[in-house]
């Protein structure tokens, strides 16, 4: 098929009416609303500093310009993949065991996998900024405690879903 033919094809899939519902809401976007609280920032900027300090062994001014540099970029690429982890994991292998179990998207299996590919995906971020941008050595055992610095501001952001409940 030439290409202005196939552009033709594409541009009126456009027109053509898909039902769609604006309102569609999953664990990963709850929670992505508090990991952007001032509170949540600065609590996951204090973790991680104490964490880098210890871990690399480096100066204050080091620590803290590692630290800002990997919160905001992590921040900045988490904005975008933590919901899309969330989304697909609602597909695969949430649509399975949801099926199986009669249960909807918000239930404990998918609470639970949130938090962790939440701080999965921070720490898999911060550790590439800390090995690449500062040249710091992140082996198995940093990821590790990169991880658990992420599982303190996730989960302090995390448990205020409970507490104090998204209002919508």
């Amino acid at each position: 098929m030439k290409s202005h033919l196939r552009l033709i094809l594409a541009a009126s899939l456009l027109f053509v009416p898909f039902s769609a519902i604006a309102d569609v809401v999953w664990p990963a976007l709850y929670l992505e609303t508090r990991l952007f609280s001032w509170w949540a920032i600065g609590v996951g900027l204090l973790a991680e500093y104490l964490f880098v300090r210890w871990l690399f062994q480096q100066s204050i001014q080091r620590s803290v310009g590692a630290t800002v540099a990997a919160k905001t970029i992590s921040s900045v690429v988490g904005v975008l993949l933590i919901p899309i982890a969330g989304i697909l994991w609602e597909i695969f292998p949430g649509s399975i065991y949801m099926h199986l179990l009669k249960w909807g998207t918000f239930n404990p299996i998918t609470w639970t996998a949130t938090f962790v590919l939440a701080c999965l995906i921070n720490a898999g971020i911060e550790s590439l900024v800390y090995r690449n941008i500062f040249k710091l050595l992140v082996q198995r055992q940093e990821l590790f405690w990169i991880f658990i610095a992420n599982a303190v501001s996730v989960g302090l952001a995390f448990v205020t879903l409970f507490v104090v409940p998204v209002e919508l």
